[in-house]
């Protein structure tokens, strides 16, 4: 009797085990329409991860495998999806945590620095100190290079280092921080291919993989020519040609919206003055010799206004506009607050557009030892708000900013941080933090859309 019983034991305990194993299997064939984050397949390899999320765009042909089948790949998207999330934020995620861009707001930026690791040598940062242009001066100030990375030539040290221009992380950061400011318009100094500042590298192979990056972050990039050798009407014609052609097509390259709806492609021309009016007139007027009015390279072409009398040679040129620049308030008739409102006056009168630059202040004692006295202190901040309150003053329709990157003559707000180094201080933000002027620069980006939506009532 107690065998028989032991015996109906064993065969009910194995009937529910069998029973279990049936539900686990069960369960384990779970519908492809569950829903994700179930815990199996962590340890599956990454190389997978590509091949599956392809394979989830035929997601309708898979809804017919089943079993194990089913499983792995559910699996393995939740795996693919959650790495893709943390590795590459999507655009969505881009514009949900940065400010909007203010396409009105143009910033200007340098791409000409460069370091040991990506270019060989350091480029810019070893910037030689500049020789005063009277002797007797230039003797009591020091000679010499700079020599990084402690040593660079800029009073205030990025947060990046003695970072070269080339590095992808580097232009990346960028316009994450230009798209932290509310930014829109990059105008990024150009040179045509194969030429150079005195102190630099040609940089127009870097044009490309700027524009890709400023496309990630939603913003343009416009072209800020230099004055390079021997620039004038032909070679200007062929160098807009050549931007025109090669980058035109970028969903980044910049068109401006003008009041007849036309939208053209903008060049700031850095130094325009030198040229004279009748050369410039060549190629800016419709009845000029080289004129590119009327063509397919017909663009906005916005010239430096350095003194007063340059405001009748702008318009004389057939420029479309000017722009002043310099980040120092006092330093040169256009630079000063007090004359934007006459300058905006102008430029209505004889259809021009007045594009005041504002900047955080200045500083080139690291480059130029003798010119202390034209630098402009930052207060706190206090100049760079003052300069945005009078521009916003003249109501224009573009704002510039003096600079993102511009460390030589400390008009940057690209973040800076506190640095001593042997006989070396720095210039910093404190007491605020290093992206103190990336917040400013936003807060009036909003003042500036808020203000204008009164101005076009």
């Amino acid at each position: 009797m107690a065998r028989f019983r032991r015996r109906t034991c064993i065969i009910l305990l194995l009937f529910i085990l069998f029973i279990c194993s049936i539900m686990m299997a069960l369960k384990t064939l779970r519908p492809d329409r569950a829903g994700f984050g179930d815990p199996f397949g962590l340890g599956l390899l990454p190389e997978l991860q590509q091949r599956i999320v392809l394979l989830d765009n035929k997601q309708n042909s898979l809804n017919r495998v089943q079993g194990d089948t089913v499983t792995r790949l559910s699996n393995l998207h939740s795996i693919a999806v959650n790495t893709m999330k943390a590795s590459m934020p999507p655009v969505n995620k881009l514009e949900e945590e940065l400010a909007s861009p203010n396409y009105n707001f143009h910033i200007f930026y340098y791409s000409w620095f460069g370091n040991p690791q990506f270019d060989g040598k350091y480029i810019h940062w070893n910037h030689p100190l500049l020789p005063h242009w009277d002797p007797k001066i230039a003797n009591n100030y020091p000679k010499g290079r700079h020599n990084p990375p402690e040593d660079i030539g800029a009073n205030f040290y990025p947060e990046l280092g003695s970072y070269s221009s080339k590095d992808p992380s580097v232009i990346e950061a960028h316009m994450k921080q230009m798209r932290s400011a509310s930014t829109g318009v990059i105008v990024l100094s150009w040179y045509p291919p194969g030429m150079a500042d005195e102190n630099g590298e040609p940089t127009d192979d870097l044009v490309p993989v700027i524009l890709d990056y400023a496309h990630k972050y939603n913003l343009k990039v416009t072209f800020h020519i230099e004055p390079y050798k021997d620039r004038d009407d032909r070679s200007m014609y062929h160098n807009v040609k050549y931007i025109i052609d090669k980058y035109g097509g970028h969903p980044a390259f910049y068109r401006h919206k003008t009041s007849t709806g036309r939208f053209l492609p903008m060049f700031y021309v850095y130094d325009s003055y030198v040229t004279m009016p009748e050369i410039w007139a060549n190629l800016l007027t419709v009845s000029g010799s080289q004129t590119i009015r009327n063509t397919p390279y017909d663009a906005l072409f916005i010239a430096l206004l350095v003194e007063e009398r340059h405001k009748h040679d702008i318009h004389r040129s057939g420029f479309d506009g000017m722009y002043t620049y310099f980040a120092t308030n006092g330093f040169s008739y256009g630079s000063s607050h007090h004359n934007w409102a006459s300058l905006k006056a102008f430029c209505d009168s004889n259809n021009l557009m007045f594009i005041p630059s504002v900047g955080p202040g200045y500083i080139d004692t690291s480059i130029r030892p003798w010119n202390n006295h034209n630098t402009r202190n930052r207060v706190n901040g206090k100049y760079y708000e003052t300069a945005f309150s009078a521009a916003l003053l003249v109501r224009p329709e573009v704002i510039s900013i003096t600079s993102f990157n511009e460390w030589h003559e400390g008009t940057q707000i690209e973040k800076a941080v506190p640095k001593r180094t042997g006989q070396v201080v720095y210039l910093d933000y404190k007491p605020h933090k290093p992206n103190v002027y990336l917040e400013l620069t936003q807060k009036w980006s909003e003042k500036y859309r808020k203000e204008q939506e009164q101005w076009l009532m």
